[in-house]
């Protein structure tokens, strides 16, 4: 797909995001981000995608609410004139023993991980079968696309992730006669938590086959390659510096 002056609205324009937001921005794309919390990142996206005369927009939505998620997309596309892109990338991460893993937190992690991608995919699919095609990219996590649980504490996160390659590959089935085209990227080492100490960021270039953290750059890679091909759906790709074979 020739990205110029096609639309795309990104969920988690912090970080990662905000990078993402950026290199689609100097490619021509007209981007709109969703925050829930982090309004100055939002902003300062949108200023970046402004500075090389694309259209930018920050809308405030929280992604656990259906109706908040159906909104995002319609003032989205309402606003940029179009959407021919939704990248899943909004994500709950933290650990949690199974004991405090209750229905709130199970429901924390699953609504904004899982459930939220299905819903803003469900959304967008309208707009992009309007404009001839389109893409969906969701985020998983590298541990889940290797189809094993491998660090206790994240009982509600994996199960979401790996969730997400499901919606992943029966999307790509369903949308396949609509030009619209359904990927996953499943993150490995990309930059540290904040927080993160020395140690436990040499503990992760030690357990990583390249050596090193990828940094946004690698996914920002990962997603301009998902948009651009024209014969590749249902797909999970793996962006962990080999994290998944050692």
């Amino acid at each position: 797909m020739e990205l110029r002056d096609k639309a795309v609205l990104i969920t988690g324009g912090k970080r990662i995001g905000a990078a993402v937001a950026s290199e689609l921005a100097r490619r021509g794309m007209h981007v709109a981000v969703a925050y829930n919390r982090s309004r100055d990142e939002a902003d300062d996206v949108v200023a970046d995608v402004q500075r090389v005369a694309r259209t930018g927009a920050a809308f405030q939505a929280n992604l656990s609410n259906a109706e908040d998620c159906r909104t995002l997309v319609a003032r989205a596309a309402e606003t940029l004139g179009r959407l021919d892109v939704l990248l899943n990338m909004a994500s709950v991460y933290s650990a949690r023993s199974l004991e405090e893993t209750d229905e709130a937190a199970w429901e924390a992690a699953l609504n904004v991980d899982l459930r939220a991608a299905f819903l803003c995919a469900r959304a967008a699919v309208p707009h992009m079968r309007a404009a001839g095609g389109g893409r969906i990219v969701n985020f998983s996590d590298w541990i889940a696309a290797s189809g094993r649980p491998r660090y206790p504490g994240y009982l509600a996160y994996y199960v979401a992730k790996r969730g997400v390659i499901g919606l992943t590959e029966a999307l790509a089935l369903e949308l396949a006669s609509s030009h619209i085209l359904v990927n996953a990227i499943a993150p490995g080492p990309i930059l540290p938590p904040a927080g993160s100490s020395a140690e436990e960021m040499a503990a992760v270039e030690a357990a990583t086959p390249l050596g090193r953290w990828g940094g946004e750059v690698e996914i920002v890679k990962a997603v301009t390659f998902r948009l651009e091909s024209d014969f590749v759906t249902g797909e999970t790709i793996r962006v962990d510096g080999g994290r998944h074979v050692k």
